[in-house]
């Protein structure tokens, strides 16, 4: 997790996943050491922080995306939105490179040099995925506050390299 904290950025890093992997970048997240809230998953005591994900994952093999389809799978807004039809994705074990820009309230995410996702903070379609998601009951989730990033460990083996950010 980065020690500073951001409101508008530009972040781009590159990822090599191995087969069967799981992984992401939360951002515009709750930390809830001290504050337990709800349940997101399985284990979870509460306090782990909860937010927006780019996803990083194995699509063709990870149960995840296998079992619940497109907005579980890599460059997804996790759970919530999948990504577009210009997604490129390398197999597992190969480098991809990945971008989140968060500029007021519009957020990109892109995968290999294409936008593969594109959305508003406070818009209709994010309010009513949000509505409809396991988020539902949190409060807070998708409003704009400066943020920090974190690097996601599920405890599959991913590579990061190259992690760049710029303040915009």
């Amino acid at each position: 997790m980065t020690v500073e904290t951001f409101t508008d950025f530009d972040f781009q890093f590159e990822w090599n996943i191995q087969q069967g992997g799981n992984s992401g970048v939360y951002y515009l997240f709750q930390e809830r050491q001290n504050k337990p809230g709800t349940q997101m998953y399985m284990g979870d005591d509460g306090t782990s922080p909860v937010g927006f994900e780019h996803q990083l994952v194995d699509d063709e093999r990870h149960s995840d995306v296998l079992q619940n389809g497109p907005t579980r799978s890599t460059g997804a807004l996790y759970a919530l939105f999948a990504p577009n039809d210009a997604k490129k994705l390398k197999p597992a074990g190969q480098f991809n490179q990945s971008r989140i820009i968060v500029k007021g309230n519009h957020i990109e995410h892109w995968l290999n040099g294409a936008k593969i996702l594109s959305y508003d903070l406070g818009s209709p379609e994010l309010l009513q995925a949000i509505a409809k998601s396991k988020y539902k009951n949190v409060p807070g989730i998708g409003l704009k506050t400066k943020t920090r990033l974190l690097l996601q460990d599920h405890g599959d083996e991913i590579q990061f390299r190259n992690l760049k950010i710029r303040e915009l």
